[in-house]
């Protein structure tokens, strides 16, 4: 269901040295792939491969067949680096490694 009616989107990508928001006006019922197509950021960013890369409006993840309504962001998002889960895990065994927060403190108590 298209009309002729336009409304204004943009479209966001950030590699780790340079971020990019597109503001565009496309058409009522245009897709979260056809607004990256028209806002020609893969010009900017040819990494950008949209068979592999997950999108988003304003951070929830969507599909590339998602229709836009007006001031919606399209987020392109890049594979993760390292895995949150994994980091986390990492952080909490040297926590435990270190005694944070443990509060085994003698010093800490006798000032109570």
């Amino acid at each position: 269901m298209t009309s002729d009616k336009t409304i204004l989107v943009e479209v966001a990508y950030a590699s780790p040295t340079k971020q990019l928001i597109i503001p565009i006006h496309v058409k009522t019922g245009t897709t979260v792939q056809e607004a990256i197509v028209q806002s020609g950021i893969q010009q900017q960013f040819p990494e950008i491969d949209l068979s592999q890369s997950p999108v988003g409006i304003f951070g929830k993840h969507t599909t590339i067949e998602q229709e836009l309504r007006e001031k919606d962001r399209v987020e392109i998002y890049r594979p993760l680096i390292a895995d949150p889960k994994e980091i986390r895990r990492q952080r909490a065994e040297q926590g435990k490694k270190m005694k944070k927060g443990g509060g085994n403190n003698e010093e800490d108590s006798s000032k109570a």
